[in-house]
């Protein structure tokens, strides 16, 4: 007599199931949330709201970058640069070495009526490197 297994094989398990509704929207409602975990902790996901606060910190950074080395460039070519950049280097209040580069007009974009504040900062820091 030959004993063979009454327990149907795995395929034909598969084949056969039947989930609940239920079960289904279970299955689909934990799928999505972890989805939506993993998405935006370790995807890299973010919301319309942080790209845009991103974004906007970014385009700072560089304008900033930009005007600063603009600025640099604007102070060295001065006819009275070596002078200035002495006078520049007694200051010891960084806040007064970023008003001594705005009120020299180097930070003074051009076609803008007021200068750039980080661009005169960086610019600041790079003079007295």
């Amino acid at each position: 007599m030959s004993t063979q297994s009454s327990k149907p094989s795995l395929a034909r398990r598969w084949e056969d199931y039947q989930p609940a509704k239920s079960t289904l929207f279970w299955a689909c409602a934990v799928t999505l949330v972890a989805t939506l975990i993993i998405g935006f902790n370790w995807g890299g996901w973010v919301t319309g709201g942080t790209s845009r606060s991103l974004s906007a910190t970014a385009g700072d950074v560089a304008r900033g970058k930009l005007a600063s080395a603009i600025c640099v460039d604007r102070f060295n070519a001065a006819p009275d640069a070596a002078a200035k950049l002495v006078e520049f280097k007694a200051l010891t209040d960084s806040y007064k070495k970023r008003q001594f580069i705005e009120t020299g007009g180097w930070a003074t974009m051009p076609g803008e009526a007021s200068p750039d504040r980080l661009g005169a900062t960086s610019c600041a820091v790079a003079l007295a490197a």
